[in-house]
Formats: structure tokens, C-alpha cells, sequence
């Protein structure tokens, strides 16, 4: 249907719309979309849609293969573990678990990293090059690497590897915010501000941060990609979250002693993995994409 103008005036599409109509010609990406937005169903009403408590054990039904096999039920479609616990009520709360998680540790490291990025982007000196140099050599080190080091002085468990790989994503955005920052610094709208009499606060959020939008989306979906990986892989290294937690890497090291007669118990948790990094990447290289040949146009 067309638009309707009273008006004999163009029509210009805001930013977003731009972005949309853009990322929306990335097919892959759009899919990716889908599958992010069902992972986010997941981690909301999660405990409403598993047929099983998680924890739960049945020693009458150990290993009971998925119901494609000739020999599965359809009353545990991902069959159980070793345990006889099911499976598909596991990965559900996995899902919910890991990407929940890996969230909640974006936004914190993002909001933590944006405002000490914001004071390194500002300042000058002798302290604005110490942080400078300290900032690039903790980006040179892999943040799981950082993780594990935190881990090895705090001690292991669920709560400790959440700090550890919130501390390592922090150096992150605190890098990206900088160099934006230091960019936008020498913008003649931010110079104007200044001569207007304008405090750093003020100009921060009012002319550097929303011109920060487009990197901090993009940098937001490439950390939950990295700390969805951290996540798993200090489960599976039993150095994160620990039995019987229903987290996707502790449900791959648990599925280890069964590999051999039940490998679902490695596949569904690892495919689930797979599927969850592989949609946030997607989408976060679409994002890249759109915001890219949006600016062009």
C-alpha cells in the first residue's frame, strides 16, 4: 500500500529505518535474527516450556536415546542422560542459563567500559597515556585466557568466572570508547560545546554518546559472542559452573563419560552452542554491514 501524503514533500526514511531496510537484504543475518530472538524466548519463559525439572533423576530410564532412534520415546524427545534426566528440559534451562548470563555480563562490562573508556577518551598527560599503554596490553591477551587467570586466584564456581569474564570483557569497550571518543573530541560540534562553556559530562552524553550508538551495538553482539564461549568453555574445564547445573559447557563435560553410548549428550549441547555464537555473529556482521552502507548512501 502506498504512502499516504497530503503533502507535496519527500519522504525521508529516519536512520533506523535505513538500518532496517539494509539489514533486512542480508538474508543470513535476518535468519540469525530469529534465532537470537528465540534464544532470548528461551531465556524468559524457559522453566514454562521444559517438560521436566532439570535436576530431576530416574534411574528407570538411564540413557534413553532421542525419539528419532527406533529405541527413543517421545516422552523425552532429547532422551536423558546418565542421570535419566531429560534432556530437552537441560538444554532448555542450558539456553537460558548461558545466554542469560553471558547478558547481564555485556551490559555490566558495557556500562563499566563506556564510562572509564569516556575519562580515557578525555584525559591527557601522563595518565591518559598510562591507561592507553596498559589498555593495549591487556587487549593483546585472549579474554578466556584473562578468565581462567582470575579464576586460578579467586577459586572456581558459577559466580567467580562471571566476574572473571566480566573484568575481561571490560578492556573491550573501554578501547572502542576511547578512540571514538578522542575522534568526536575534534569535531567542530564538540569544540562549539566547549567554547559555549559545555562540562565533559555534559558533552559526553549530549554529543559523543549518541553518536556511539552504532559501535556500541555492534561491539555489544561480538562480547556476547565471546562470553557465551568463556561461559561454556570454563564449564566444560569444571572451572566455572559446577554439577549439576544445567550450563551448556558443564552439560558438554558431563556427557564425556557417556560419549560412546550416548553421544546426543555431546551433540544437542554443543549443537546449541553452535547455533547460539554462530546467530549473534551473523547478526552482528549484518549490523556491521547495514550501519556501513547506510553511512554510504
Amino acid at each position: 500500500m502506498p504512502r499516504l501524503n497530503l503533502y507535496q514533500e519527500e519522504y525521508y526514511p529516519s536512520p533506523i529505518q535505513n538500518t532496517w531496510k539494509e539489514f533486512k537484504e542480508n538474508h543470513a543475518a535476518l535468519l540469525s535474527l530469529y534465532c537470537v530472538i528465540f534464544f532470548t524466548f528461551l531465556m524468559i519463559f524457559g522453566p514454562f516450556l521444559a517438560p521436566y525439572d532439570p535436576l530431576q533423576q530416574n534411574i528407570d530410564l538411564l540413557l534413553v536415546p532421542p525419539a528419532w532412534d527406533n529405541n527413543g520415546d517421545i516422552s523425552y524427545l532429547f532422551g536423558t542422560d546418565g542421570l535419566g534426566r531429560d534432556m530437552l528440559s537441560r538444554i532448555i534451562y542450558g539456553c537460558r542459563m548461558t545466554f542469560g548470563i553471558s547478558l547481564v555480563l555485556v551490559i555490566i562490562s558495557m556500562l563499566v567500559g563506556v564510562a572509564l573508556g569516556a575519562m580515557a577518551g578525555m584525559s591527557k598527560g601522563l595518565r591518559s597515556s598510562v591507561v592507553n599503554h596498559l589498555l593495549d596490553s591487556i587487549m593483546a591477551i585472549p579474554t578466556l585466557l584473562i578468565a581462567i587467570i582470575i579464576i586460578a586466584i579467586v577459586g572456581t564456581g558459577l559466580v567467580n568466572s562471571m566476574w572473571a569474564i566480566s573484568l575481561a570483557l571490560i578492556p573491550q569497550f573501554i578501547h572502542q570508547t576511547r578512540d571514538i571518543v578522542r575522534q568526536k573530541m575534534k569535531k567542530e560540534y564538540v569544540l562549539a560545546a566547549q567554547l559555549d562553556g559545555a562540562g565533559k559530562i555534559h558533552i559526553f552524553f549530549n554529543s559523543i554518546l549518541p553518536n556511539m550508538a552504532e559501535m556500541l551495538v555492534v561491539q555489544v553482539t561480538l562480547a556476547l559472542s565471546v562470553a557465551i564461549l568463556d561461559i561454556s568453555a570454563l564449564g566444560f574445564l569444571n572451572l566455572g559452573a559446577q554439577a549439576p547445573s544445567p550450563e551448556l559447557g558443564a552439560l558438554l563435560s558431563e556427557g564425556l563419560t557417556t560419549a560412546y553410548v550416548a553421544p546426543w549428550n555431546i551433540a544437542l549441547p554443543g549443537a546449541a552452542i553452535f547455533f547460539m555464537m554462530m546467530s549473534i555473529n551473523l547478526v552482528g556482521d549484518g549490523l556491521r554491514s547495514a550501519l556501513r552502507y547506510r553511512l554510504l548512501r
